[in-house]
């Protein structure tokens, strides 16, 4: 993306009170971002704040100082939601982000991605579950995605690090203010082996009211989301109700009736969740929303005549698991169907799925008509 454009963005991205739905008016109305800032009026119609406009019409790129140079350093994106890069998946909620702030590999946000949250204050049995059930999804190759709070978040962070997979942090502070300060050197490994993610500008402090705010890309960027330990008036079950406005699966793990950590998770199941008892049980809920986000990734590759494959192995040069491995041993130079891989393999279409689409964003394999696929 080009620095004209990115600087444009930033711009619109910090006048104040246009928000997403405001943005969308005025790209709708212009048609280019680069068409906004400088403005002396706009027209009453578009209903853009006071605020705003006087903001736009004095705005200078010799502000952006500072954020081009924040962008200079390997591991810093600023992504804007008309970037190819952007995840489709988080663009296709409500309220998406304008800009996403990240440090790490940029192309981990386009994998697939599961939701894990759960209490700070999780008992010795919800730290347990959130992580063996983290590590074994991270070794199946699921991005764990959390809030890097303490509890349940932490432990399914460190549970997806310590399975060799990688795992996304949205935080509720701008990018540079790490929060909680324990758990600054998770935040490096993170950056190391995923991505750490906020729509909030650079030095943000926490606040209260941002938390919820983050939830929702917490929920958007997933496919689903798997509630670990809740009580019954938890922020937990926010992402769960974002997560069913977005309609995408909510999973829950029981616990003893004894428990007021497990309230949260009873209450879900009540409600329809689905009561999950294994990587297994998760896996087949996914399954649906895994498909479609592979044709949503392979269509912006096609768009982008593989421009967003490139990107990425310059980013990140994955190790292939296990499954990996035995996927392009069962693939030659003529093309194989998926069906034919799944009855290979005797693996999950969920499993075979991701598989897929990891090797495929890393310019390994080829997909053909009629779900065919074949080494490069």
């Amino acid at each position: 993306m080009g620095s004209e454009n990115l600087q444009a963005w930033l711009h619109v991205y910090r006048a104040p009170g246009l928000g997403f739905s405001g943005v969308s008016r005025l790209l709708d109305y212009y048609g280019d971002i680069t068409a906004i800032p400088g403005r002396t009026k706009f027209p009453s119609d578009l209903k853009i704040p006071v605020t705003a406009q006087a903001y736009l019409k004095d705005c200078r790129d010799e502000d952006l100082t500072a954020d081009l140079k924040w962008l200079e350093k390997p591991q810093n994106h600023i992504l804007p939601i008309d970037d190819d890069l952007y995840p489709p998946q988080l663009k296709a909620t409500a309220d998406p982000p304008l800009l996403l702030f990240i440090k790490g590999h940029i192309e981990t946000l386009l994998l697939p991605q599961l939701a894990v949250v759960g209490s700070r204050r999780a008992t010795r049995g919800g730290l347990d579950n959130a992580q063996s059930f983290c590590y074994e999804l991270a070794k199946k190759n699921w991005v764990i995605t959390s809030g890097l709070a303490a509890g349940v978040d932490a432990a399914s962070h460190q549970a997806a690090l310590d399975a060799g997979g990688q795992t996304v942090a949205v935080m509720g502070t701008g990018i540079n203010t790490i929060y909680p300060k324990a758990n600054q050197q998770l935040a490096k490994d993170i950056m190391n082996n995923g991505a750490i993610v906020s729509e909030f500008d650079f030095n943000t402090p926490p606040q209260a009211n941002n938390f919820p705010r983050r939830n929702r890309i917490i929920a958007g960027l997933s496919l689903g989301t798997l509630v670990v330990e809740s009580g019954k008036k938890s922020g937990t079950l926010i992402t769960a109700r974002l997560t069913y406005d977005i309609n995408r699966p909510v999973m829950a793990i029981p616990g003893s009736i004894h428990n007021p950590m497990a309230k949260g998770c009873h209450w879900l199941i009540k409600q329809g969740a689905a009561l999950v008892e294994s990587v297994d049980d998760i896996v087949h809920e996914l399954t649906p929303g895994m498909s479609m986000l592979s044709e949503q990734i392979r269509e912006r590759m096609a768009k982008d005549n593989d421009a967003v494959v490139e990107k990425n192995k310059k980013h990140h040069d994955i190790a292939l698991s296990e499954s990996q491995q035995q996927l392009l041993a069962y693939m030659g130079y003529d093309p194989i169907s998926f069906d034919a891989l799944v009855a290979a393999t005797e693996q999950p279409s969920a499993d075979i799925s991701a598989d897929l689409l990891i090797l495929e964003l890393n310019g390994l394999i080829e997909k053909q008509a009629g779900a065919k696929y074949l080494k490069r």
